[in-house]
């Protein structure tokens, strides 16, 4: 499968800020009866203002910059754009599979044209860096909306506050919410976990961290996605087992991740213990599931609907899980039980 090339390393440098991804198109789509990613070229016309997202990085205007968080394929900074306060990813080479972190750049950029209160807004992306910032070991650079330095993986397991059900139902419908938005625009995200959703200051979740999503081509069956756009990212502990077998994605594969990230914020405790492989293995042939026997909320009356939410949330069978829209309603029914 051909590397997609970005149309900004085919021009030269005093070219590149006219070409801009317009609010209708993702740097990574998946086109009809075609197994390759392909970067769209279209031009769009009009004034930077009125672009939800820009293709241009203002270098000058960027500063402060202070390193808070590294991942696979990049680096997170927090910094100063334009006077306001931004998280600034800057996506690594890798050495070993250079097609996977580029896809995961492009990757990134698939929500880049949507807003909403769930999901970490992107400001502006671009593969060119003033040769003066060039390390030679970058692929691109976004700058994102700053939510805040802490994710939902260190309210859960580094913090001594307290985690009700009030609080981790309303977190939970927060990402739901996101999901739902998400999967209405064709975007699965495809790596849903604890420590890919940011917990605002006002108690907020944004999901993050679009580097193994996929997107669907407009108007096209929202159900599947072939997976050979997959670069077989994600995190192995909530990567639901379609996934693990190579079969097709689709947005109840994001349900799946879902109902691990739920088991964790109700139990506060790792999904499962033991070797990777073998987790693997007893995910798909025996559908293990982390253990609800353990929990005293689980005996609760809440704590049943909960259950018989979380079973179908990762059943085995895709078709059997509810949509997003679904789950935010069986969360309301939680919270009302007593």
């Amino acid at each position: 499968m051909p590397s997609p090339i970005p149309p900004t390393r085919l021009l030269a440098k005093d070219i590149y800020p006219s070409l801009d991804f317009g609010a209708c198109s993702s740097p990574l789509v998946k086109y009809s009866n075609d197994s390759t990613l392909r970067v769209p070229t279209q031009r769009f016309h009009g004034k930077v203002a009125t672009r939800l997202w820009s293709s241009t990085i203002h270098w000058k205007k960027l500063q402060s910059m202070q390193p808070i968080g590294s991942g696979g394929f990049g680096s997170v900074y927090k910094g100063v754009y334009f006077d306001e306060i931004v998280a600034v990813k800057k996506v690594k080479k890798c050495v070993k599979n250079k097609l996977a972190s580029r896809q995961s750049f492009w990757a990134e950029l698939n929500a880049a044209h949507l807003r909403h209160t769930n999901v970490v807004r992107i400001i502006a992306a671009t593969t060119c860096i003033p040769d003066n910032l060039e390390n030679g070991d970058n692929i691109g650079t976004i700058v994102m909306e700053y939510a805040g330095e802490r994710n939902l993986h260190q309210v859960i397991y580094d913090c001594a506050e307290a985690l009700e059900v009030n609080r981790w139902t309303k977190f939970a419908k927060e990402i739901a919410h996101g999901l739902q938005f998400l999967h209405s625009h064709g975007i699965v995200h495809l790596d849903i976990k604890p420590a890919n959703v940011l917990v605002s200051r006002e108690d907020v979740c944004k999901i993050v961290d679009f580097g193994c999503s996929q997107k669907l081509e407009l108007g096209s069956d929202l159900s599947s996605l072939t997976p050979q756009m997959s670069h077989g990212g994600g995190t192995y502990t909530h990567r639901a087992p379609e996934l693990l077998k190579g079969e097709d994605v689709s947005p109840k594969s994001d349900i799946y991740s879902f109902g691990i990230t739920l088991w964790q914020l109700i139990t506060r405790e790792q999904p499962y213990t033991g070797d990777r492989q073998y987790v693997l293995y007893a995910v798909v042939a025996y559908d293990l599931r982390p253990s609800v026997t353990g929990d005293a909320f689980f005996k609760l009356l809440q704590g049943k609907v909960c259950l018989s939410m979380l079973s179908k949330c990762w059943s085995s069978e895709p078709s059997l899980r509810p949509s997003a829209d679904d789950v935010h309603t069986d969360l309301d029914k939680i919270r009302c039980e007593r």
